[in-house]
Protein backbone atom coordinates (compact mmCIF):
# COMPACT_ATOMS: atom_id res chain seq x y z
CA UNK A 1 0.00 0.00 0.00
CA UNK A 2 1.08 3.45 -1.25
CA UNK A 3 1.37 6.22 1.23
CA UNK A 4 -0.08 9.85 1.10
CA UNK A 5 2.12 12.88 0.60
CA UNK A 6 1.50 16.12 1.75
CA UNK A 7 0.69 17.42 -1.55
CA UNK A 8 -1.79 14.90 -3.07
CA UNK A 9 -4.60 17.64 -3.30
CA UNK A 10 -6.31 21.20 -2.99
CA UNK A 11 -7.49 21.25 0.55
CA UNK A 12 -10.54 23.09 1.66
CA UNK A 13 -9.06 26.42 2.37
CA UNK A 14 -7.34 26.61 -0.38
CA UNK A 15 -10.33 26.02 -2.55
CA UNK A 16 -12.60 28.43 -0.62
CA UNK A 17 -9.38 31.27 -1.34
CA UNK A 18 -9.59 30.55 -4.79
CA UNK A 19 -13.64 31.30 -5.13
CA UNK A 20 -13.42 34.03 -2.98
CA UNK A 21 -10.61 35.27 -5.52
CA UNK A 22 -12.82 34.77 -8.66
CA UNK A 23 -15.95 36.17 -6.64
CA UNK A 24 -13.78 39.61 -5.68
CA UNK A 25 -13.05 39.72 -9.72
CA UNK A 26 -16.38 39.01 -10.88
CA UNK A 27 -18.08 41.74 -8.88
CA UNK A 28 -15.23 44.26 -9.87
CA UNK A 29 -16.17 43.37 -13.97
CA UNK A 30 -19.58 43.72 -12.84
CA UNK A 31 -18.90 47.10 -11.47
CA UNK A 32 -16.78 48.08 -14.52
CA UNK A 33 -19.56 47.00 -16.88
CA UNK A 34 -22.25 48.41 -14.87
CA UNK A 35 -20.14 52.38 -15.59
CA UNK A 36 -19.68 51.27 -18.78
CA UNK A 37 -23.26 51.55 -19.56
CA UNK A 38 -23.90 54.59 -17.69
CA UNK A 39 -21.16 56.19 -19.66
CA UNK A 40 -22.07 54.53 -23.25
CA UNK A 41 -25.99 56.48 -21.96
CA UNK A 42 -24.43 59.45 -21.30
CA UNK A 43 -22.32 59.54 -24.94
CA UNK A 44 -25.76 58.64 -26.52
CA UNK A 45 -27.29 61.74 -25.35
CA UNK A 46 -24.63 64.32 -26.15
CA UNK A 47 -24.46 62.82 -29.48
CA UNK A 48 -28.00 63.42 -29.84
CA UNK A 49 -28.18 67.34 -28.17
CA UNK A 50 -25.16 67.82 -31.07
CA UNK A 51 -27.87 66.45 -33.84
CA UNK A 52 -30.49 68.62 -32.27
CA UNK A 53 -28.54 71.52 -31.92
CA UNK A 54 -27.10 71.42 -35.35
CA UNK A 55 -30.93 70.88 -36.56
CA UNK A 56 -31.96 73.83 -34.77
CA UNK A 57 -28.99 75.82 -36.09
CA UNK A 58 -29.37 74.80 -39.85
CA UNK A 59 -32.99 75.94 -39.72
CA UNK A 60 -32.41 79.12 -38.38
CA UNK A 61 -29.93 79.68 -41.77
CA UNK A 62 -32.48 78.37 -43.72
CA UNK A 63 -34.87 81.19 -42.76
CA UNK A 64 -32.88 84.01 -42.59
CA UNK A 65 -35.41 86.28 -43.13
CA UNK A 66 -37.39 85.41 -40.38
CA UNK A 67 -34.24 84.30 -37.67
CA UNK A 68 -36.21 86.52 -34.61
CA UNK A 69 -39.20 83.91 -35.11
CA UNK A 70 -37.32 81.61 -33.65
CA UNK A 71 -36.09 83.62 -30.39
CA UNK A 72 -38.38 81.48 -27.57
CA UNK A 73 -36.42 81.76 -24.95
CA UNK A 74 -37.15 85.25 -23.57
CA UNK A 75 -35.50 85.20 -19.63
CA UNK A 76 -31.85 84.08 -20.74
CA UNK A 77 -30.94 84.37 -16.44
CA UNK A 78 -33.31 81.68 -16.10
CA UNK A 79 -33.57 79.44 -19.23
CA UNK A 80 -37.04 79.81 -19.86
CA UNK A 81 -39.30 79.29 -21.83
CA UNK A 82 -38.07 76.43 -23.98
CA UNK A 83 -39.17 73.29 -25.57
CA UNK A 84 -39.47 69.46 -24.79
CA UNK A 85 -40.33 68.01 -21.70
CA UNK A 86 -44.02 68.00 -23.03
CA UNK A 87 -43.86 72.06 -23.85
CA UNK A 88 -45.58 73.49 -26.40
CA UNK A 89 -44.30 74.79 -29.24
CA UNK A 90 -45.31 78.95 -29.53
CA UNK A 91 -46.41 80.84 -32.87
CA UNK A 92 -43.96 83.72 -34.23
CA UNK A 93 -45.09 86.82 -32.59
CA UNK A 94 -41.87 89.06 -34.19
CA UNK A 95 -42.66 91.52 -36.93
CA UNK A 96 -40.34 89.99 -38.99
CA UNK A 97 -39.92 88.15 -42.64
CA UNK A 98 -42.85 87.44 -44.53
CA UNK A 99 -46.27 85.52 -43.61
CA UNK A 100 -44.75 82.24 -45.65
CA UNK A 101 -41.28 82.79 -43.17
CA UNK A 102 -43.05 83.11 -40.20
CA UNK A 103 -45.02 80.07 -41.26
CA UNK A 104 -41.79 78.07 -41.89
CA UNK A 105 -40.63 79.29 -38.71
CA UNK A 106 -43.51 78.32 -36.87
CA UNK A 107 -42.95 74.61 -38.14
CA UNK A 108 -39.45 74.28 -37.77
CA UNK A 109 -40.20 75.56 -33.86
CA UNK A 110 -42.97 72.88 -33.88
CA UNK A 111 -40.94 69.86 -35.57
CA UNK A 112 -37.89 70.62 -33.42
CA UNK A 113 -39.93 70.84 -30.50
CA UNK A 114 -41.34 66.93 -31.39
CA UNK A 115 -37.38 65.76 -31.76
CA UNK A 116 -36.53 66.91 -28.41
CA UNK A 117 -39.65 64.69 -26.79
CA UNK A 118 -38.18 61.79 -29.12
CA UNK A 119 -40.72 61.88 -32.01
CA UNK A 120 -38.29 60.34 -34.04
CA UNK A 121 -38.46 57.01 -32.80
CA UNK A 122 -41.71 55.58 -31.10
CA UNK A 123 -43.20 52.01 -29.91
CA UNK A 124 -46.65 51.11 -29.21
CA UNK A 125 -47.52 54.90 -30.04
CA UNK A 126 -45.33 56.51 -27.36
CA UNK A 127 -42.53 58.63 -28.42
CA UNK A 128 -39.36 56.84 -26.97
CA UNK A 129 -35.80 58.47 -29.24
CA UNK A 130 -35.53 61.26 -26.99
CA UNK A 131 -32.96 62.20 -24.06
CA UNK A 132 -33.82 62.27 -20.52
CA UNK A 133 -36.09 65.66 -20.00
CA UNK A 134 -34.36 67.30 -23.33
CA UNK A 135 -35.50 70.90 -23.64
CA UNK A 136 -34.29 73.22 -26.20
CA UNK A 137 -33.59 77.03 -25.76
CA UNK A 138 -33.14 79.76 -28.57
CA UNK A 139 -31.80 83.01 -26.96
CA UNK A 140 -30.66 86.44 -28.83
CA UNK A 141 -28.26 89.22 -27.16
CA UNK A 142 -28.89 92.28 -29.24
CA UNK A 143 -25.81 93.73 -28.59
CA UNK A 144 -23.74 91.21 -30.20
CA UNK A 145 -26.00 90.29 -32.77
CA UNK A 146 -25.71 86.72 -31.75
CA UNK A 147 -28.39 83.56 -31.69
CA UNK A 148 -27.16 80.43 -29.09
CA UNK A 149 -29.04 77.86 -29.63
CA UNK A 150 -28.74 75.38 -26.67
CA UNK A 151 -30.19 71.60 -25.84
CA UNK A 152 -30.52 70.47 -21.86
CA UNK A 153 -31.25 67.33 -20.52
CA UNK A 154 -30.81 64.84 -17.03
CA UNK A 155 -27.26 63.42 -16.95
CA UNK A 156 -26.98 59.49 -15.26
CA UNK A 157 -24.84 60.97 -12.76
CA UNK A 158 -23.15 64.37 -11.26
CA UNK A 159 -20.32 66.19 -12.95
CA UNK A 160 -20.09 69.96 -12.65
CA UNK A 161 -23.07 72.32 -12.65
CA UNK A 162 -22.94 73.85 -16.90
CA UNK A 163 -23.43 77.60 -14.99
CA UNK A 164 -19.80 76.88 -12.88
CA UNK A 165 -18.24 76.63 -16.77
CA UNK A 166 -20.30 79.37 -18.64
CA UNK A 167 -22.67 81.63 -16.94
CA UNK A 168 -24.83 81.48 -19.69
CA UNK A 169 -25.39 78.19 -19.98
CA UNK A 170 -28.89 78.25 -18.64
CA UNK A 171 -30.94 76.17 -20.93
CA UNK A 172 -32.97 74.58 -18.38
CA UNK A 173 -31.88 75.55 -15.46
CA UNK A 174 -33.30 74.48 -11.91
CA UNK A 175 -35.30 71.81 -13.91
CA UNK A 176 -33.75 68.34 -13.06
CA UNK A 177 -33.67 68.64 -8.93
CA UNK A 178 -29.83 68.97 -8.83
CA UNK A 179 -27.63 71.54 -11.47
CA UNK A 180 -24.79 68.65 -11.06
CA UNK A 181 -27.25 66.42 -13.48
CA UNK A 182 -27.90 69.06 -15.79
CA UNK A 183 -26.10 69.12 -19.06
CA UNK A 184 -26.06 71.42 -21.86
CA UNK A 185 -24.42 71.83 -25.34
CA UNK A 186 -24.69 74.87 -26.99
CA UNK A 187 -23.30 77.00 -30.05
CA UNK A 188 -23.66 80.51 -30.80
CA UNK A 189 -24.65 81.61 -34.24
CA UNK A 190 -23.85 85.18 -36.09
CA UNK A 191 -26.43 85.83 -39.08
CA UNK A 192 -24.73 87.96 -41.34
CA UNK A 193 -26.01 91.12 -42.63
CA UNK A 194 -25.70 90.73 -46.51
CA UNK A 195 -28.29 94.10 -47.19
CA UNK A 196 -25.29 96.39 -46.58
CA UNK A 197 -26.71 97.97 -44.14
Amino acid sequence: MMARSQNDGFTMLEILISLFIIAVGLLGMLGLQAQATVAEFESYQRGQALVLVQDMVDRINANRGASLCYVITTDPAAGSPQLGAGSAAPACAAATGTLLTRAMADKDLADWDAALNGAAETKSGANVGGMLGARGCVTYQPASGNYRVAVAWQGMSATIAPTAVDANATCGLNQYGNEALRRELSVTLRIANLGGV
